[in-house]
């Protein structure tokens, strides 16, 4: 996972599709003030860790998300799942469902039960 800041920059791509470092920045203006340095630099660390693509356009390079969002809130599910619910799908939903917690399910899972985690299901 992206950290918030480089997430930021991510969902202002997203919505923008194609943008300079000026348009993010102005995206994200009405809710962080940042300069236009630290964008540049969140931007180029997502560019060396492949989550965006940079092209030249005269003097300035144009941002274009790679990863698409829906891959990013898999990944931050199955965080999720594994963090706090022991790996269990089962005992979020348990949770998300206004039930207590399921502490038979994680325990299970800790002791080996549906240890492997299969992210194509979240």
């Amino acid at each position: 996972m992206p950290p918030p800041l480089e997430l930021e920059c991510l969902k202002a791509l997203w919505d923008l599709g194609e943008a300079s470092v000026r348009q993010v920045r102005e995206e994200l203006a009405p809710e962080r003030r940042l300069a236009y340095t630290t964008v540049m630099t969140l931007l180029d660390r997502l560019a060396r860790k492949g989550a965006v693509s940079r092209r030249k356009v005269g003097r300035s390079f144009r941002y274009t998300p790679v990863v698409a969002r829906e891959t990013l809130q898999r990944a931050a599910v199955a965080e999720l799942v594994v963090r706090f619910f022991g790996g269990s799908r089962e005992a979020l939903m348990n949770y998300l469902n206004g039930g207590a917690p399921a502490v038979e399910t994680i325990a299970e899972t800790a002791a080996g039960g549906d240890a492997a985690l299969d992210t194509a299901l979240l």
